[in-house]
């Protein structure tokens, strides 16, 4: 067993205003560090192309035929303050979709023991029928639809530890009881989502909220204490990642404190949870994270992590 790793280029042709934080040298930062040595023995694959299909798993058709309908032929439209598109959006965005497809089949299929999708636009803002927070499409809720629809799963648990809340993730499967949303995020911050006492139509959801600047302790006591007790008492049959980078310490779009070592821990966490209740079947996506050197040594370490537990 692997782990395997899903990007494709065009994921590189969202091209967002000069000055936006979702930019192409994040992918570019990933990709180098992934190239190190060190990553020889990664899996690599092309993300296939994902389909409207994939997308109306979770999203009505009326939200895929606006975004479609939304793409330049040049320059960049804004759907919102904080999301655009460009001639190469559409495209990168099904690629995505098409990552988290396809890492499920793999993962799920027993080809490899977990993946890692390093695409973009991410996906955890995009709700049912609003792009949103830089976000099309809700990738990591369509893999956890494919997952129970077309791979048997009877259950699956997402971890979401982007600093920011993942409302469209929520949105998407706040009526789904096969599926369990754990997320830990800075607040207040955007979207202003995430209160613990949003905990979904089936209690399904479970959120947890950290203050600005607290510290990793007090994390790793959220996730040793309330988050991965609550993954392993599930016992998904997935365990799916929205891995954002952007509680690292220098990023700058919010105030927590993690170090690159806190991605590490959190990982060899998650592995331990998915070892106990899924056979260690995990795929995870590349969500945020705005420092572009903080955002490359974060995802290289979690990487790391996810290849010695695959190996």
């Amino acid at each position: 067993m692997t782990t395997l790793f899903l990007s494709h280029p065009d994921c590189l042709q969202h091209i967002t205003p000069q000055g936006h934080p979702e930019q192409v040298a994040r992918l570019d930062h990933v990709l180098k560090a992934l190239g190190a040595s060190k990553f020889n023995d990664l899996q690599r694959e092309d993300a296939p192309m994902g389909e409207a299909a994939h997308v109306k798993l979770v999203h009505p058709p009326a939200h895929f035929e606006q975004v479609q309908g939304m793409a330049p032929t040049q320059g960049t439209v804004s759907l919102d303050a904080d999301t655009h598109m460009s001639k190469g959006s559409l495209t990168a965005a099904l690629r995505a979709v098409g990552a988290n497809i396809r890492a499920v089949d793999q993962v799920m299929g027993g080809h490899v023991q977990n993946a890692f999708c390093g695409t973009r636009p991410p996906g955890h803002h995009a709700e049912s029928e609003k792009p949103m927070g830089f976000c099309l499409f809700g990738n990591v809720s369509i893999a956890a639809k494919h997952a129970l629809e077309n791979h048997g799963a009877e259950r699956v648990a997402i971890i979401d530890f982007d600093v920011h809340h993942g409302n469209g993730t929520q949105d998407l499967l706040w009526n789904e009881p096969r599926v369990l949303f754990c997320s830990s995020h800075q607040m207040p911050l955007y979207p202003g989502s995430g209160a613990a006492t949003e905990t979904g139509a089936h209690h399904n959801v479970l959120n947890y909220p950290l203050s600005e600047g607290c510290s990793t302790n007090t994390m790793r006591a959220a996730y040793d204490g309330e988050i991965l007790p609550a993954v392993e008492a599930f016992n998904p049959d997935l365990i799916l990642i929205s891995a954002g980078f952007d509680a690292h310490q220098a990023d700058p779009l919010a105030s927590l404190m993690w170090e690159v070592d806190d991605f590490s821990w959190l990982t060899q966490r998650i592995c331990d949870v998915a070892d106990k209740v899924c056979d260690g079947r995990i795929v995870s996506t590349l969500e945020g994270g705005y420092d572009l050197d903080a955002l490359a040594a974060s995802v290289a370490a979690h990487v790391e992590v996810l290849m010695e537990r695959g190996g």
